[in-house]
């Protein structure tokens, strides 16, 4: 397994990741340094469903979880979630990225593990940055939805 994920930051490995579409379990594993493996989730009649080791990224990001989900017949880009931990990364650093932000989601009042979500439209799609209510300081997730 490569070191590329240990000299990327989070910025880096968004921008690495968005790259690599459409998305395959080898392409996500390998820009993260990390071994994707099946979930066999229950369910998964539509979509396989992958899950990588943390990593932790040279900015101080930890991506505690990764979420990949392959369709299994047909054409599909794929869809993928990096669940953040380690430092915090506030709204304001997000937006020194992707300035052009609409708010696509907000909380219920459900539970703490909701988020407000933030989306940025690219050429490939949607970029979406969730923050929880838990602690919405904090960027909690990033998720790519190829068009």
């Amino acid at each position: 397994m490569n070191q590329q994920a240990m000299t990327m930051t989070l910025w880096q490995s968004i921008d690495a990741l968005a790259a690599q579409l459409p998305f395959s379990v080898q392409k996500v594993g390998r820009t993260l340094s990390t071994t994707l493996s099946d979930t066999h989730a229950e369910g998964g009649t539509v979509f396989q469903f992958f899950e990588g080791s943390p990593v932790r990224l040279s900015d101080g990001t930890g991506l505690a979880r990764i979420d990949l989900r392959i369709k299994r017949e047909g054409a599909h880009p794929g869809f993928l979630v990096l669940e953040l931990k380690g430092r915090c990364v506030p709204l304001a650093e997000v937006r020194q990225h992707y300035p052009a932000l609409e708010i696509t989601d907000v909380p219920r009042g459900r539970s703490l593990d909701e988020s407000t979500s933030y989306t940025a439209t690219l050429g490939w799609g949607r970029l979406s940055f969730g923050f929880a209510e838990r602690n919405p300081g904090c960027l909690a997730f990033v998720a790519f939805d190829p068009a």
